[in-house]
């Protein structure tokens, strides 16, 4: 693993959240918080006093927290009736995994159609997932960067097709930048959740983001843009062979990652940081860690024992801290023995045979274990 901290650190270059998004997902049918759940024995391994993970394991009936970003994006999309002679019909988008089946799931609800493109080699299972939504699946003959390319060039071809990414380029930033604004549910409910704990508990003192193309880190840098002493240190993780964001804050400047991209956390095997993103997170991510793919696997196990189904990408938050504990201490990324860290678990065991085979139990089993 490596540990990178950031010295361009400042005034974060994004709006105060408004709050519309939350009261949105509020309004929908089938809302409900995530939990937060406390995680004793990450506390242990790691020397902290106490941990938490929010374990975004079903959204809107969905294993991810995507769905927040697609619905609010989707809802503003004009016009919103599929049935109008021009406007929206089909909506296209590049996925891992779980943002896919998030827009699949947020076009059927605006009655539209929805076309997913995904890298060569992405699993049978999220590719069955994502055609349960309704939608059509392609796979593209390359990575993820390519696979946003072609849906891209998909919209430029259709004028019915509009692509709803959570990465942006030059003369598409409308529509990630939604999507990142609907992220802030996470963090409007954690600090509700934070808050309900009582005084005693303190501040935060960490929160540790998965990376992928950076709408999520996006998200908690708005939220939490205060700055050292000012709000929880803002920890962003990567696995090592596609660490956009560590390459880009040692360079100074946008980098890619080169591929091929085969870390095992699929969902964050991005190789270019969204450009919406980078100055929003060159200024608002603390420290930048990469981590191999066996610290998940360690994450995926240690957090079953305590009730918590996290899949491969979403056990990334929890792995950074083992892997920092383990190469000289978590010190390294400013926190002491009375920290108190809060990791982002941003899905559930989207590929049930990796899981099972990884953790030894169904995600079912898991949860069942889990302390009342």
């Amino acid at each position: 693993m490596h540990v990178l901290h950031n010295d361009g650190v400042g005034p974060v270059p994004a709006p105060a959240p408004s709050g519309e998004p939350t009261a949105f997902h509020r309004g929908l049918a089938g809302y409900a918080p995530t939990p937060l759940i406390e995680v004793p024995e990450l506390a242990a391994a790691t020397g902290i006093s106490r941990a938490f993970v929010k374990v975004e394991e079903q959204r809107f009936g969905l294993p991810a927290f995507k769905v927040l970003g697609a619905s609010w994006a989707i809802a503003r999309l004009a016009p919103p009736d599929p049935a109008a002679a021009t406007g929206t019909r089909r909506l296209v988008t590049a996925t891992d995994g779980n943002h896919g089946r998030a827009v699949a799931r947020a076009a059927a609800w605006s009655g539209l159609d929805a076309t997913i493109l995904v890298p060569a080699g992405t699993s049978p299972a999220r590719i069955e997932a994502i055609r349960s939504e309704g939608a059509v699946v392609e796979e593209v003959d390359g990575d993820y960067d390519d696979a946003v390319r072609a849906a891209a060039a998909i919209a430029r071809d259709d004028p019915d097709a509009v692509v709803v990414s959570d990465t942006s380029w030059d003369g598409y930033t409308a529509i990630p930048t939604r999507i990142a604004e609907g992220y802030e549910t996470i963090f409007v409910e954690l600090d509700e959740q934070l808050a309900a704990l009582g005084a005693a508990l303190g501040p935060l003192d960490a929160l540790v983001i998965p990376m992928g193309v950076g709408a999520l880190a996006m998200a908690a840098v708005a939220h939490y843009p205060g700055g050292p002493g000012h709000g929880p240190r803002r920890i962003a993780v990567e696995p090592d062979g596609a660490d956009c964001l560590y390459r880009s804050i040692a360079a100074g400047h946008p980098v890619t990652a080169p591929g091929p991209h085969r870390s095992i956390m699929v969902g964050m095997n991005c190789g270019t940081v969204s450009p919406i993103a980078w100055p929003v997170l060159r200024a608002g991510i603390d420290d930048c860690v990469t981590i191999e793919d066996r610290w998940a696997v360690e994450a995926m196990r240690l957090l079953a024992r305590s009730g918590i189904a996290a899949g491969e990408t979403g056990a990334a938050s929890t792995a950074a801290l083992l892997a920092a504990a383990a190469a000289g201490g978590v010190e390294q990324l400013g926190l002491g023995p009375a920290a108190t860290a809060v990791c982002l678990c941003t899905e559930t065991a989207t590929d049930p045979a990796t899981f099972v085979r990884i953790v030894g139990s169904t995600a079912d089993e898991v949860r069942a274990r889990r302390p009342a």
